[in-house]
């Protein structure tokens, strides 16, 4: 199987480092080939660039006409630099269908919620808000339905009596800091 991996990412990139840093440490048998980031500040770019990641793009959303001609732009990077897998690490943009259909069951996601619980952007809050005792995380292959495709692993991590958004946050990041480069490593080996 190919090894090579593409990242999409918008934040600051801790499951990039994760991912590079589980490569580093033997523990995960992927190459990150492409790093693509829609943010010009996005501090996953600085990482790549850090950990000499052959292809670190920054690709502008504002310089296409709409979501379709950018993500055909990202397709085409990928498809280059020929990955055999996908990783969403914080990528904080709907995927375009016709995106979805070039990659079938190429890319992962993961999500700050036990799905398929709390779909959506605000999985942590609305966990909160609806007083669920156990919360976690899900790594899945992304579908053209919104955090709905295959699941591929998930981690609980407990509510505990005072949480607050970031709180919890802080915790399920830490599960997904450790699942997410074993099912990255399960994908290409």
């Amino acid at each position: 199987m190919n090894n090579k991996i593409a990242v999409m990412a918008s934040g600051k990139g801790s499951n990039l480092q994760v991912i590079l840093s589980a490569i580093q440490a033997g523990e995960c048998a992927a190459k990150v080939e492409v790093v693509i980031c829609n943010k010009a500040d996005a501090g996953a770019l600085q990482i790549a660039k850090d950990a000499a990641v052959p292809h670190v793009f920054y690709v502008n959303p504002k310089e296409y006409k709409n979501r379709e001609m950018y993500d055909e732009a990202c397709a085409a990077i990928i498809k280059k630099a020929d990955c055999s897998l996908i990783v969403l690490a914080g990528y904080m943009r709907i995927l375009s269908a016709s995106f979805i259909q070039s990659f079938p069951n190429q890319i992962l996601n993961i999500h700050p919620s036990l799905l398929p619980s709390f779909k959506g952007a605000d999985a942590v809050g609305d966990a909160l808000r609806a007083g669920v005792k156990i919360s976690g995380c899900t790594v899945h292959y992304v579908t053209e339905e919104l955090d709905s495709g295959k699941i591929l692993t998930q981690a609980c991590v407990p509510v505990l009596e005072g949480d607050d958004w970031y709180s919890l946050h802080a915790r399920i990041q830490e599960q997904e800091h450790k699942i997410y480069p074993q099912v990255v490593h399960q994908l290409v080996i």
